[in-house]
């Protein structure tokens, strides 16, 4: 958890915020996000390999991108542990580098 913790404020807080509550109708909540509880290894490939297009979380639909990161599949698997974690989010079957990496393009 403290890792990805340190990997979220790396590369993610800027746009999600500390809080992850995102900027409105710009940058996409992780807290209390329907999104990551209900889309994990969707989540986890737009870690991976970036977004361009719409979104859809808490009923609000995001049209923006994200770069991919450059991050390694243990990195990853660390930040989604952490965000799926905080915030309100609860996720008891934790994210595994393995998990991550057969996740494709």
């Amino acid at each position: 958890m403290a890792r990805g913790e340190e990997i979220y404020n790396d590369f993610c807080l800027t746009c999600h915020l500390p809080n992850g509550a995102g900027v409105k109708d710009v940058y996409p909540p992780l807290a209390k996000s329907d999104y990551l509880a209900e889309n994990r290894k969707a989540s986890i490939h737009l870690l991976k390999y970036g977004i361009d297009g719409p979104i859809k979380v808490n009923g609000v639909t995001y049209n923006g991108s994200m770069p991919a990161m450059g991050l390694d599949d243990d990195e990853i698997a660390d930040v989604m542990n952490y965000i799926t974690n905080q915030w309100g989010n609860t996720n008891k079957n934790r994210v595994t580098e393995k998990e991550v990496a057969a996740i494709k393009k």
